[in-house]
């Protein structure tokens, strides 16, 4: 069982930055493909960023490429998520998760190929 808890949300005005990490509880994380999420009130969980399990493979949404980072530190069991010139429209629940299969291509916005999900962190980005 894989636990990952997310840290690092806040209120933020439009222009700013956050960073955001997720912590996992197990040391298998090295082996894992990890992903950030996205949900909006009333609108369904969206894939934001991914990353390979050796960091050498990262994917992001066309909404967030240029300004937001996906990284990870094996050695700490982390995974970030950078991110800059927040919009409104970045306003979310952002959740962590991560996939013990390899992904490949469309797979990684698919939320059904992650096996272990956080519980959230809350994203508020003020105009």
């Amino acid at each position: 069982q894989v636990q990952l808890v997310e840290s690092g949300g806040g209120l933020v005005q439009a222009g700013g930055s956050l960073r955001l990490s997720c912590a996992a509880s197990q040391r298998i994380f090295s082996s894992y493909a990890m992903g950030w999420f996205r949900q909006a009130p009333g609108k369904e969980r969206e894939f934001v960023a991914g990353i390979s399990w050796s960091g050498s493979v990262t994917y992001y949404a066309d909404s967030v490429k240029g300004r937001f980072t996906i990284s990870r530190d094996n050695a700490k069991n982390t995974v970030h998520l950078q991110m800059n010139s927040l919009k409104p429209e970045d306003t979310a629940a952002y959740y962590c998760a991560a996939a013990g299969k390899f992904l490949y291509g469309s797979d990684w916005y698919e939320r059904l190929m992650y096996d272990y999900w956080g519980q959230g962190t809350q994203v508020t980005v003020s105009s």
